[in-house]
């Protein structure tokens, strides 16, 4: 049966799961685990990706992600590549170090994501490297300890997470960890991290809940957890994405045409735009370029930041930047691609 796509956009929430080929450790030590809390350092603010939930274990780890303007494939193939890259060069190793995929899972934040915070913070318990809950409180390898204030990262988002359980951050992280506490007899969630269909509709109890209703049709989807309208949306969504970049390109849209239009609606010649310069005009122009070739062609920022003799993060800032310019003036790459 072959693999479904991955779906990904702006702003979706997925919770990540990597694993060791054939369960073998991704970490042998803590200078290891160090070696990808750097990376992610770097990478999520490059990436403008939100981090709301993390744990390091032996052979696997979470996460639990919002995505920025760059998608989640980019992300997870920069910060494994590089690991792996550095890990296998001390450990002097060879071959591959993870599965082939990771496993991701778009989430309904709305009704999951404090549940996926509690799942993923007390893998350390279940996996028995803490013995209690004032020892997770401390524990360096989940960000369950930044959430406590014990440890600090500046690419987790502590204000988010805790805004969920109140306005103050003292009395936020009481509630937080009672709620916490109340997890500790749950064992391994099959419909959060795994089930199929059972997970894309909430678990098994809301499946008792739809079958009692008499419902014959459900939406549903693998790598999706949420309702059903959830789940309905998301797809939409992405069908809706992809049918638009096929369009472009049977049209014969390349990154070419993509400045040829841009160079129209600012009144210059193609070629000023992919010069240096800060001059107003020519930078939003390239901030609009940046944002289609980005958004609608799908074009990976490293290439186009090649191109361009960009960084990739002034590549990620401006399609930022030309998203708001899109949006501002109502510019369109075309006025109507689906016919």
């Amino acid at each position: 049966m072959p693999r479904l796509s991955r779906l990904d956009a702006p702003g979706v929430i997925h919770h990540i799961i990597i694993r060791g080929i054939e369960r073998r450790n991704i970490f042998k030590d803590d200078r290891d685990r160090d070696h990808l809390l750097e990376r992610l350092a770097v990478l999520l603010p490059e990436t403008n990706t939100l981090c709301y939930a993390w744990v390091l274990l032996s052979n696997h780890a979470h996460f639990l992600f919002r995505t920025g303007i760059v998608g989640i494939s980019t992300l997870m193939r920069r910060l494994l590549t590089g690991y792996a890259v550095g890990f296998n060069r001390r450990h002097r190793r060879h071959g591959q170090l993870f599965q082939n995929r990771y496993k991701s899972i778009i989430c309904q934040e709305d009704r999951y994501l404090r549940e996926l915070v509690r799942y993923i913070h007390l893998n350390p318990l279940r996996a028995l490297i803490v013995s209690d809950l004032g020892e997770l409180d401390r524990y360096p390898y989940c960000g369950h300890s930044v959430l406590m204030g014990k440890l600090q990262h500046d690419w987790q988002d502590v204000g988010y997470v805790l805004s969920y359980f109140g306005k103050a951050i003292r009395e936020a992280r009481k509630r937080y960890r009672a709620y916490i506490a109340e997890g500790l007899d749950q064992g391994r969630r099959d419909d959060l991290v795994g089930g199929g269909l059972i997970r894309s509709l909430g678990g098994w109890v809301e499946v008792a809940k739809i079958r009692m209703q008499g419902v014959k049709r459900i939406k549903a989807d693998e790598r999706i957890l949420g309702d059903s309208a959830f789940v309905d949306r998301v797809l939409s969504a992405s069908e809706e994405r992809y049918e638009r970049r096929y369009e472009l390109k049977r049209r014969g849209y390349d990154i070419e045409r993509v400045v040829a239009r841009a160079a129209d609606i600012y009144q210059m010649d193609p070629g000023d735009i992919v010069i240096r310069g800060r001059q107003r005009r020519r930078v939003d122009a390239r901030s609009l370029v940046c944002y289609w070739a980005v958004r609608e062609l799908g074009l990976k920022i490293t290439d186009l930041a090649r191109s361009f003799e960009m960084s990739p993060s002034a590549v990620t800032y401006g399609v930022q930047r030309g998203e708001a310019i899109a949006r501002n003036n109502n510019y369109q790459l075309l006025d109507k691609v689906i016919e």
